[in-house]
């Protein structure tokens, strides 16, 4: 798939996700046969401010280069510092502006999906961003900001005129923040409407999923969000369904394997307590469906001791085998 001057491996992505997409994660799911990984959401204006948990979250390692990165804002001037700065980093290819994130917090300060209901400031932004880098520009939005004011297809619009690259359709509202089901249709229209690359996402949680995502579509790209978490094999999956493959499923041993691959990985590059907080979450998704789930999750959950941890996932992994 080609973005701007790149052309990638697939067109099977991973979405940027808040809390999620750390580098040790990206790491895996490009080793699973994701085309592109992008890094969390990072604040413009926290770059421009040098704050250190910005910084934090632009950790990448050679394994997973080059990255996309997203960032969001409202205000031009200051994102158009953020891609002075992106663009003397040979780890970042593309820099992805969020126009879609639905979070109180986000949408409170005119940024996100916010963005959405002032299509002429969503413009300057793009614009200036285009004037600004040498890197592909590529947006990512919802269907509307909520039922009364579903504007996908204008909205992308006025992103192509601005000089996107590509863009990034998820299927909700802003008001169903993460809740209902994901309009494919709206994909479909916006890809009718535009002739960069429309990438569509919502609801993704299968290989089954990407094809009728596709089929519905005509979508140039996926990209998958949660359906990734505790299954990075998802993205070897799809490319499998649509290669008209045999589709590869791990065991229940071999989720565990992986999950204590992701714990080793969080370690070197976190302090313990970090990545032990970071982990449960992770482990819980690991480890959904298969036998005591519940058991392992709580156990998992009261202990701060990395190496306990993994010793309980050793043992449970010799239980389920």
């Amino acid at each position: 798939m080609k973005i701007g001057n790149l052309e990638f491996k697939n067109n099977v992505f991973l979405a940027p996700m808040a809390g999620v997409t750390d580098s040790p994660f990206r790491t895996l799911c490009l080793e699973q046969g994701c085309g592109l990984v992008y890094t969390e959401m990072v604040s413009a204006k926290g770059l421009f401010y040098g704050s250190e948990n910005t910084e934090a979250l632009l950790k990448v390692i050679d394994e997973e280069r080059p990255v996309a990165v997203q960032i969001f804002g409202r205000d031009p001037y200051i994102m158009a510092k953020a891609c002075e700065y992106f663009d003397k980093k040979d780890e970042f290819c593309i820099i992805d502006v969020n126009m879609g994130c639905p979070a109180p917090k986000i949408v409170k300060n005119g940024e996100g999906s916010a963005l959405m209901k002032e299509p002429e400031l969503a413009y300057e932004i793009v614009k200036t961003l285009k004037n600004t880098t040498s890197k592909p520009v590529t947006v990512k939005f919802r269907k509307g900001f909520d039922e009364d004011n579903i504007n996908a297809v204008e909205f992308a619009k006025v992103i192509e005129e601005a000089g996107a690259d590509a863009i990034a359709v998820h299927g909700r509202t802003r008001a169903q923040m993460y809740q209902g089901k994901a309009d494919w249709n709206i994909i479909a229209q916006v890809k009718k409407a535009v002739t960069i690359p429309v990438i569509g996402n919502g609801d993704v949680f299968s290989h089954e999923d990407a094809q009728n995502l596709i089929h519905i579509s005509n979508c140039d790209g996926i990209m998958v969000a949660r359906g990734s978490q505790g299954n990075p094999w998802l993205f070897n999956q799809i490319k499998q369904k649509l290669s008209n493959e045999e589709i590869k499923y791990p065991t229940g041993a071999e989720k565990i394997d992986m999950c204590i691959r992701h714990y080793q990985l969080e370690l070197m590059s976190n302090e313990e307590v970090k990545a032990v907080r970071e982990m449960r979450k992770h482990i819980a998704f690991y480890v959904k469906g298969l036998k005591d789930c519940t058991v392992i999750r709580n156990a998992v959950n009261y202990e701060t001791d990395a190496k306990k941890v993994i010793d309980l996932l050793l043992k449970y992994k010799e239980n389920i085998i």
